[in-house]
């Protein structure tokens, strides 16, 4: 595996450096009853939140440690657990196939996929909530690719900021106003020939930078659904 590069360029490593901002942490709790859409369409209701601490590194769970626990729980494929260990919860989530890349990508990404072939594309888009009400939108995408060294250079081609994009799922998807991804919340990761990569943006309340440069890089270990 790969370490992280942020889309706006900053290197973070998988050891979890970089903290959150300093600052009171925020302890919320309570039994918070959420009703969640599957990606199947099904509604399933999920019962009290808990206690988790959200906010600044300055608390006694930082933000360092709890994305090292997300990425480890995300790498068994265990997304809301993953979700869990940032001190969230999933909402809700959709999926969908694509096979052909060049149609949903744009910009350099979209020229790299005319010259090299893209085996398998897959798209999710998550929902997660703290216990706030702060809202944000997680955006995940596994690209296969030819060989190795085709992933390899795809992943150098999307981790540059500004060099395009896949574009993600639509919000509405989720019943959710529309978002627009920037990549500067962004994550990725390599594992052979594929490559996924996570972007994260607020939906709704506040959710600082640095929680979804976090949410993202989590995601981008999840194994491909």
């Amino acid at each position: 595996m790969t370490r992280f590069i942020t889309k706006n360029g900053k290197v973070i490593p998988l050891n979890g450096g970089g903290g959150g901002k300093k600052g009171a942490g925020v302890v919320v709790a309570g039994a918070l009853a959420l009703t969640v859409a599957a990606g199947t369409g099904g509604v399933t209701t999920i019962g009290g939140l808990g206690t988790a601490e959200v906010g600044s590194g300055g608390s006694s769970l930082r933000l360092g440690p709890r994305k090292a626990e997300g990425q480890k729980t995300a790498r068994k494929g265990d997304a809301e657990g993953a979700w869990q260990r940032m001190g969230m919860r999933q909402l809700k989530r959709t999926a969908r196939q694509q096979a052909e890349c060049v149609a949903v990508s744009f910009g350099e990404v979209r020229e790299f996929f005319t010259r090299n072939r893209c085996t398998s594309l897959d798209r999710v888009l998550f929902a997660v909530a703290d216990g706030a009400g702060n809202t944000a939108v997680i955006s995940v995408v596994w690209v296969g690719l030819a060989s190795d060294s085709d992933a390899r250079r795809f992943q150098s081609v999307m981790n540059r900021h500004g060099s395009g994009d896949i574009t993600p799922l639509g919000s509405h998807l989720l019943d959710m106003a529309e978002i627009h991804f920037t990549g500067l919340r962004y994550g990725s990761d390599r594992d052979g020939r594929t490559v996924t990569v996570a972007e994260a943006e607020t939906a709704s309340g506040q959710v600082d930078d640095d929680t979804l440069d976090a949410l993202a890089e989590v995601a981008a270990h999840l194994p491909r659904v």
